[in-house]
């Protein structure tokens, strides 16, 4: 089965194709080809993704990507006779009219591009940013409509999931198997976090969730404050690591939010408030002052996270702990993590490699081969931003 992927959530633009074959619980993929490009530039004058130029950075680049990964996994056949009618080419007008140089980019590359060997087209309907997701939804739809080829929505914190959980065998084939359950499953990125409970395979029930920020919210303004560039996630983990590997001396105490609650939820707003306080006071900081914030900043997140883990897998039994989204990338806080799952008995941690946590194409084709293609066709695909895991 080949699935072309497309990833739209947020700031990066995500095409993948690959190869999937289910055999038994047990599902293979081989990577034929990805494309992805990050707007993470564009949005560093502003600080944050700003949704409107998302939006029209999707529709610049979706069509010259998918060119990209299908000639790249050699099924992009071009032709001088069109393949859809011009009622067809009216009904995809139609679906991009919000994005009317999509519409010309696909249309051109429609006239002049057979129908390949794809058997699904899976794509991320939420949650996101709703303008970026519309646009991948709409191109979706629309190469379905001209190709009549099956859409397979998917979530994109399954995507999360399914990257973490897929075990590489070389540069390009993955595995997924099931693993023992009951799982826990920790979701953390720039606009998640949360603790979710699968006791059954893919089926998901809501443990604990941030009331506030997410974990990469928090990382995010608080490098803003203190003067860093976005995306400051990582440019956060270089400073506090810097801060480790020099032994420098930390003078600086910030909360730990909700870390003695009696629930499984998270609050990270106030954690950015203390860092703007505790920069108040500081004045202007020192390169070494940077560091020190930057690393109590990690720890305190860090203990947080680790002390709302485990209580949910001593609540729930946990066999297998999961770690997905982009801050999963934080080598500190996967470190930690690590250390705490090998005070259990047999438990397994599952994480994804650094170049799946982030947003990309794959993790979306990853968990389109695990759900499959539906038996019946998804007539009404509708992007929607708050779209819950569970």
């Amino acid at each position: 089965m080949h699935i072309l992927a497309i990833e739209t959530s947020c700031d990066e633009t995500g095409v993948a194709l690959v190869a999937a074959r289910a055999h038994a619980r047990e599902v293979s993929v081989t990577v034929l080809a990805e494309a992805l490009l990050s707007q993470a530039l564009l949005h560093a004058e502003y600080g944050g993704v700003y949704p409107t130029l998302a939006k029209r950075e999707h529709a610049k680049n979706l069509v010259p990507l998918t060119t990209e990964a299908l000639a790249n996994a050699k099924l992009l056949t071009q032709t001088t006779f069109p393949e859809i009618s011009k009622e067809t080419v009216q009904e995809i007008k139609e679906l991009l009219k919000r994005e009317p140089e999509l519409f010309v980019q696909l249309s051109m590359f429609l006239a002049q591009t057979a129908r390949p060997d794809i058997d699904a087209i899976a794509v991320t309907r939420g949650p996101g940013l709703e303008p970026a997701l519309w646009v991948g939804v709409n191109f979706a739809r629309a190469l379905s409509r001209a190709w009549d080829i099956p859409v397979v929505p998917i979530n994109h914190l399954e995507g999360h999931v399914a990257a973490a959980l897929a075990q590489p065998h070389d540069n390009t084939t993955y595995t997924i198997t099931p693993p023992p359950l009951p799982a826990l499953i920790l979701l953390i990125s720039g606009g998640h976090t949360e603790l979710v409970l699968m006791r059954k395979w893919l089926v998901y029930e809501k443990v604990g969730a941030t009331r506030d920020d997410a974990v990469g919210e928090a990382f995010d303004k608080s490098a803003r404050l203190l003067g860093l560039p976005y995306p400051g996630g990582p440019e956060i983990s270089k400073l506090a690591q810097a801060a480790r590997d020099e032994a420098l001396p930390q003078p600086y105490s910030l909360p730990r939010p909700m870390l003695d609650a009696d629930n499984c939820d998270f609050s990270f707003s106030g954690l950015k408030t203390a860092v703007r306080n505790l920069l108040h006071d500081i004045g202007e900081p020192t390169e070494v002052q940077k560091k020190q914030v930057a690393r109590e900043l990690e720890d305190a997140i860090t203990d947080v996270l680790v002390a709302k883990t485990r209580r949910t897998i001593d609540e729930h039994g946990a066999r297998t702990l999961i770690v997905g989204g982009g801050v999963s990338a934080n080598t500190h806080i996967i470190h930690t993590l690590r250390q705490l799952v090998g005070e259990y008995a047999d438990m397994q941690l599952f994480v994804s490699k650094p170049a799946l946590a982030t947003d990309n194409g794959l993790m979306i084709a990853l968990a389109a081969a695990l759900r499959g293609i539906p038996d019946a066709p998804v007539h009404t695909l509708v992007a929607k931003g708050n779209l819950p895991l569970y």
